[in-house]
């Protein structure tokens, strides 16, 4: 099966984001750019716009399993944040980087934090291929 990704996160752009009053023009350009396959493993990728949660890590140090947010709930967030081109950002628990990717599109600048040493490894490798270089892990 052959994955059409652009297609994918247009379709989970106009069926789930825009659906629950995401109306921000930045967030939706940046959630029509940023490749959210990118950000799950490979045997994953096709599960990487559907309205759920995915697990991307099963925690280090015993704190339990690491999920990469549904795309409707990020996205209401990420709005409700009201965040602006001159904003500087603080994204506490990036996961393997999705949030930050879709935030350093948003702002001026963006820093990272995450426990996890494995998913900031990801991150800052994920992060440095898609070209965000304003975000720091």
């Amino acid at each position: 099966m052959s994955a059409d990704f652009s297609e994918r996160r247009v379709k989970m752009v106009d069926g789930q984001v825009r659906t629950t009053d995401v109306t921000s023009a930045p967030l939706i350009e940046a959630m029509l750019s940023v490749p959210r396959e990118a950000f799950v493993d490979a045997g994953q990728r096709d599960l990487a716009y559907i309205d759920e949660d995915i697990r991307i890590s099963n925690g280090a140090n015993g704190s339990g399993p690491r999920y990469l947010m549904e795309p409707s709930p990020l996205a209401k967030l990420l709005q409700l944040a009201e965040i602006d081109a001159s904003d500087s950002v603080l994204d506490v628990g990036c996961g393997s980087g999705y949030s930050a990717a879709l935030l350093s599109r948003l702002a001026r600048s963006v820093v990272a934090l995450e426990s996890d040493p494995a998913l900031a490894e990801t991150a800052k490798s994920t992060l440095s291929s898609l070209g965000c270089e304003n975000v720091t892990v």
